[in-house]
């Protein structure tokens, strides 16, 4: 079966560095899978990605030695069968509330005894390989997305779920959560406590902690913090960040009612 590089380098308590796809092209996943991040993750919470979509991104991705990820929209076992079924090597889950919650994910991305997924990997065998089935199980990544109230009292009980790989710290609705604007990249201390808090009883447990960032100084930070999964921008981000340096250098730019705010969008 094809390696999953992130459980190598989580082994060796080193750092993934994550790209993030927004956008709903192949080509754009393609030519992000080039740049030689250690994952990317297709979003099909936020991002404009519909399955059928996602399914050419993934064999978009699957020609580099760069992990595929795909973020489901919400805590379903369908969609998050499907999205394995199609070649995803990790799921990240949003809003897991509860242990109960983070068990039930957990069991819809393994084969039983250990779970409950259906088995039908139709283009997975393509992927990783004929003895996919026998090491799934081993090898797709389990991510639980901590960004609410409820998610941070029940923290170290979903921290101790069996199966459960990693978390990742949605910052926008932690903000929320903690009576803030959503704000990627947080310097409220209250936040930023909190997030330290996370990655400190994550550590304890053995488990991995990401974060979505938006730039490679505070990505930085957080991994001199203890995460070992950082998420740095997004492929949209990158897009617009680029053009507007161009554009600003030949005096031109987007109307102020038109520009990007880092508060404001999601990821």
């Amino acid at each position: 079966m094809r390696e999953n590089i992130l459980r190598a380098l989580w082994q060796q308590d080193r750092c993934a560095v994550n790209g993030w796809l927004s956008l709903p092209a192949t080509f754009s996943a393609e030519v992000m899978a080039q740049q030689g991040w250690d994952s990317l993750t297709i979003d099909l919470q936020h991002g404009l990605i519909d399955y059928e979509t996602a399914v050419g991104m993934l064999q978009a991705i699957s020609t580099t030695r760069t992990v595929p990820l795909v973020r489901v929209p919400w805590l379903e076992p369908g969609i998050i069968m499907k999205v394995l079924d199609a070649g995803a090597y990790g799921v990240i889950c949003p809003m897991i509330n509860s242990a109960a919650e983070g068990r039930e994910f957990v069991a819809a991305c393994r084969y039983p005894p250990a779970g409950i997924r259906s088995c039908g990997p139709t283009r997975a065998n393509i992927y990783a390989g004929p003895d996919y089935i026998a090491n799934a199980n081993r090898t797709i990544i389990t991510m639980a997305m901590i960004e609410t109230r409820s998610g941070l009292d029940s923290l170290d009980e979903i921290l101790s779920i069996e199966g459960l790989d990693a978390i990742y710290v949605g910052p926008s609705d932690l903000s929320l959560a903690l009576g803030y604007e959503p704000q990627l990249d947080p310097s409220e201390p209250i936040i930023v406590e909190t997030i330290e808090h996370i990655v400190a009883r994550a550590r304890k447990k053995n488990v991995v902690a990401g974060i979505h960032t938006t730039s490679p100084d505070y990505a930085q930070k957080m991994i001199q913090h203890g995460f070992r999964f950082v998420t740095v921008s997004s492929d949209i981000r990158l897009l617009v960040a680029k053009a507007s340096e161009v554009l600003k250098t030949m005096g031109r730019g987007p109307s102020p009612a038109k520009e990007v705010s880092t508060h404001s969008s999601p990821y």
